[in-house]
């Protein structure tokens, strides 16, 4: 699965941002970071003040003593579901083998006393694990595991109705935390982890109805992937795959090596609400081949400059965006809260360009250019339909790709001062465009027709917004670049009722 551009295909946080001179943003190594402005009060600050777990065990919980190793696996096996555990304070370890994770029973809890940490010691892979449903895990810090590539160290199975609150998810190898259907992630701190803060991918099917909510979400990615697997597009402080129902708000997203949110590949109905997103080195949000969403007020920040950058610095004409669309859209026969793509009521602030809706010619069902590798569109149930000469007429030709549609941009605030991001072109990008069609050689959408689909005929509309700084917007393709009045203007008629400052940003 993945992100793709222009061509290409498939797939976050790190340390401080640290601004160099005007040719570039770096990543420094070190301590999790902490941003140069404080974000808004709906932002959650979970990682450097986590809330307390009880100090005394609930009355009929298991005690768990941190001098005995193995305790926490031991009592969990010889205890019956339902069963509540409170680890006393104190760093708690499995047995050594790397297979030696708790597996939980239906019902289960496990209660966090002030203090008390589960260490993997860079030995074992897997926190907690196995299949039982509506395990609850509170108040407890989970750090020092070293699950493999793709996998994670809590709810490494994608278990059902699982809660974590309150939680601190830190440091490990790999994906802090997986998904199953029904989780909910609520005031935690996942930070630092290899890969993914949280990996919301599930074997054996979808995911649906998942929050995330009121979490500190920082400096993953850690072990740079995309720099040791180029291409893979395998990062994100959460990646999100085939998820029907969720709601991502008040969380605070920062400083995340790559992206900060990710929906990659047949995503549908989510709420993406009152986060702060900021100081990710690239997108702060990516919503690829995938339909139906809303992302409103949220903050965003200082996000892109580091991938923006590296791409510009190499003469990439591609406008990468801080919210970028691939391939995503709304689609009314899709059940969803809504039948569009809505962002609005949103403020970007500083960041490497802005929002770019984007769509690949080359990328669709069976098409060997399509980096969901084995995926098809939610409207085409048998991929093996998309196929000559059927894919050139209806319904076919409409259905087997996805598309960037219905997508409704407006009320939101877009500020760029160069001199705060450090740059003198290329950051000040709006797109809505594609690719000349040409692979494979028997594709009907060869030539322009997608570009001129996505810029004319598939309901994609910017209005009433408010542009302070020198924004410029790209159309069709990259290769036209277009002041205000140009966008405003026949053919493209985008960004009626909205006001443009120029010299507004700083």
């Amino acid at each position: 699965m993945g992100i793709e551009r222009r061509h290409r295909g498939l797939p976050v946080a790190v340390p401080v941002l640290a601004l160099v001179a005007a040719t570039g943003c770096v990543s420094t190594p070190g301590a999790p970071a902490e941003p140069s402005a404080a974000p808004s009060p709906s932002a959650a600050r979970v990682c450097a003040e986590p809330a307390a777990g009880p100090a005394k065990p609930p009355a009929g919980a298991v005690p768990v003593d941190p001098a005995v190793v193995g305790d926490l696996a031991a009592k969990t096996r010889s205890s019956p579901p339902d069963t509540v555990f409170w680890l006393r304070p104190g760093e708690h370890r499995l047995e050594r083998g790397r297979h030696a994770q708790v597996v939980p029973k239906r019902g289960n809890s496990y209660l966090g006393a002030p203090g008390a940490v589960l260490d993997g010691r860079k030995t074992n892979q897997y926190a907690f694990g196995g299949s039982a449903r509506d395990v609850t895990i509170r108040h407890l810090t989970v750090q020092g595991f070293v699950a493999p590539h793709d996998e994670g160290v809590v709810n490494h199975d994608s278990a059902d109705g699982w809660v974590i609150e309150h939680a601190r998810i830190q440091y490990n190898s790999g994906a802090g935390l997986m998904a199953g259907a029904r989780q909910r992630v609520r005031a935690s701190c996942l930070r630092g982890n290899g890969q993914y803060g949280m990996n919301a991918y599930q074997a054996s099917g979808g995911i649906s109805d998942l929050v995330v909510e009121d979490n500190e979400i920082a400096d993953n990615n850690r072990d740079d992937w995309e720099r040791r697997r180029p291409g893979c597009g395998c990062t994100g402080g959460i990646k999100f795959w085939a998820v029907d129902g969720a709601d991502i708000r008040g969380n605070w997203v920062h400083d995340n090596r790559g992206a900060g949110l990710w929906a990659d590949t047949n995503n549908n109905d989510f709420r993406i609400e009152d986060n702060v997103l900021e100081a990710n080195d690239g997108a702060a949000l990516i919503y690829e081949a995938s339909y139906n969403a809303v992302v409103r007020r949220n903050t965003i920040r200082r996000n892109n400059w580091v991938e923006g950058r590296r791409y510009a610095d190499r003469g990439d004409s591609f406008p990468f965006a801080t919210v970028y669309l691939s391939e995503a859209g709304g689609e009314p026969r899709i059940p969803a809260r809504t039948d569009r793509m809505e962002i609005y009521r949103n403020v970007l602030e500083n960041n490497w360009s802005g929002i770019t809706l984007w769509e690949n010619a080359d990328r669709f069902c069976n098409s060997p250019a399509n980096t969901s590798t084995g995926s098809c569109t939610l409207l085409v149930k048998d991929t093996d339909r998309c196929t000559r000469p059927a894919i050139a007429g209806p319904p076919l030709y409409s259905d087997c790709r996805w598309k960037t549609q219905r997508v409704d941009i407006h009320d939101n605030r877009f500020v760029l001062d160069t001199s705060v991001v450090e740059c003198t072109a290329k950051c000040d990008r709006m797109g809505l465009l594609a690719n000349y069609g040409t692979y494979p050689d028997w594709s009907p959408y060869q030539g322009d027709r997608v570009a001129e689909a996505i810029t004319r005929k598939q309901h994609n509309r910017w209005h009433d917004n408010v542009y302070l700084g020198p924004w410029s917007f790209v159309a069709h393709d990259p290769s036209r670049v277009l002041d205000p009045g140009q966008w405003q203007a026949a053919p493209y008629r985008q960004d009626a009722g909205s006001t443009f400052r120029p010299l507004g940003g700083g």
